[in-house]
């Protein structure tokens, strides 16, 4: 199948590489002119260490390598991809398989970015998502790995089970894209929220309590915008969770501990040196929990101190004092 992965980061190359070891004829779009050659000489992705990006993988700069590809890969970050998806739309021939790697929510329109992909073209094209745990950093290597396809259609969400999966990354299909992409765009709310947890010097205990009650928010959300609470028990919920808020390749847990160590939340995502996608998150969770009338007070303290400078102790004070309530009255299961 002849494939462009649009978004060369981390992720992008690595499901680039993915799908070239597949037999795939791959080709990797970046943004810029420059990367672009730099890729294309070096291949190498300082995002990914100790890896070397296949010779036969075509790197470029130039969109109309999308004309006659059957599948189509977006994997650049939540607040780029209606600009790729508008740029790439004329190049894209209807019917041709979009598959969504970016988990985030649009500013402004609270757009999932399967949505975003059907307006820029127009309804013309299948739609489905690619989310789980899956860290590019181990995707690359080759490290066992385990995701969902979600689409509308059971024929899309095979063919895209078949194009991705291999011995080394295993692919479930799944018809809830509203709980799949929810539960991605949030989780990294979540992970900045454990990181912010641990670099305040908190322990395991806090972080299970954060993750578990988060995960519940989560599903209320799901479940209010047509998801389905049992999604969020899967691999794109508790699963990418897991793997996001505990981990050190989590940029978003990363961001999060030097927050809780004092640094400015600017001054922090700077230095993590890639984009921090929980800070954006944080805001369409807090907006979409007031359009829906959801309560989400975990995410709620999350935005305060990445939006408002609330300090992190009081907020994680506040969460403890909240009223004595039942656990089955918000339960995700």
């Amino acid at each position: 199948m002849k494939i462009t992965v649009l978004g060369s980061g981390g992720w992008g190359t690595a499901a680039a590489m993915l799908l070239s070891a597949n037999g795939h004829e791959v080709t990797l779009w970046s943004h810029s002119a420059e990367k672009a050659k730099m890729l294309s000489l070096k291949r190498k992705n300082p995002l990914l260490k100790n890896v070397t990006i296949p010779e036969q993988i075509t790197i470029t700069n130039d969109l109309e390598r999308l004309q006659d590809c059957e599948l189509l890969v977006f994997a650049a970050p939540s607040f780029a991809l209606r600009g790729v998806a508008r740029a790439a739309a004329p190049y894209i021939t209807g019917g041709t398989i979009l598959v969504s790697l970016t988990k985030g929510v649009e500013q402004q329109t609270h757009l999932r970015m399967s949505e975003i992909l059907r307006e820029e073209t127009k309804g013309t094209c299948p739609v489905a998502v690619l989310s789980g745990p899956s860290h590019a950093e181990e995707v690359a290597l080759g490290i066992p790995t385990g995701c969902v396809a979600a689409a509308e259609e059971q024929s899309v969400a095979e063919t895209v089970q078949r194009v991705f999966m291999n011995d080394v990354f295993r692919v479930y299909t799944h018809d809830d894209v509203v709980g799949v992409e929810l539960a991605g765009a949030l989780k990294n709310v979540v992970a900045l929220c454990c990181g912010i947890s641990d670099g305040a010097g908190l322990g395991d205990n806090t972080k299970a309590l954060l993750m578990t009650r988060a995960l519940s928010e989560i599903s209320r959300l799901a479940e209010a915008m047509g998801g389905r609470k049992e999604t969020l028990a899967g691999l794109a919920g508790v699963g990418d969770l897991i793997v996001t808020c505990t981990s050190m390749y989590s940029r978003n847990r990363r961001c999060g501990i030097l927050i809780g160590q004092g640094k400015a939340v600017q001054d922090a995502m700077q230095e993590i040196g890639a984009v921090v996608e929980g800070f954006f998150a944080a805001r369409g969770a807090h907006e979409l929990s007031k359009e829906y009338g959801v309560e989400m007070p975990i995410c709620e303290a999350v935005y305060e101190v990445l939006y408002c400078g609330a300090p992190v102790r009081p907020s994680i004070g506040t969460l403890m004092q909240r009223l004595p309530r039942r656990e089955s009255d918000s339960s995700w299961v």
